[in-house]
């Protein structure tokens, strides 16, 4: 990974998972800046936005009120301006059909959300790490899940 700052989205309706990342983020030897939205509409809204800065990578929480992570990750592959983001799931729950369809459907990362704060540390810079290194392609199924 280049020694970069990076400007990361977090799309999650939990006000303490919210925090629990930003202070996660906070912690890790990487430069970048956080925003985040608590809603899918308000998600695609800011994507979608002439005058928006795109973010380098989305972190996507998939149990979101008035429009699911499943239904962001879809819009934003079938949008030409978008469909090249990282896209890192995070979930509470973990389904292996429902894992396998965010892989089918192009999402770059799936995580399900660790409790402790040195395991959430550990996987968003795993994640961060792959994401950004030079000449990064999508992993292969079987390395997609990061684990705590």
């Amino acid at each position: 990974m280049e020694n970069n700052s990076y400007t990361l989205l977090l799309a999650d309706d939990d006000i303490d998972d919210c925090l629990f990342f930003k202070d996660a983020l906070e912690e890790l030897p990487i430069s970048s800046t956080l925003t985040i939205v608590n809603d899918g509409v308000e998600l695609m809204e800011l994507l979608t936005k002439k005058t928006s800065m795109l973010p380098h990578a989305i972190f996507l929480d998939l149990n979101m009120p008035r429009k699911t992570g499943v239904e962001c990750l879809l819009e934003i592959k079938k949008n030409q301006k978008l469909n090249q983001l990282p896209i890192i799931i995070l979930s509470t729950s973990f389904d292996h059909a429902v894992v396998n369809s965010l892989y089918d459907r192009g999402a770059t990362f799936y995580i399900q959300k660790p409790g402790e704060f040195s395991k959430l540390k550990k996987v968003i810079h795993e994640a961060i790490t792959f994401t950004f290194q030079k000449d990064f392609t999508r992993r292969e199924k079987e390395k997609f899940v990061i684990q705590g």
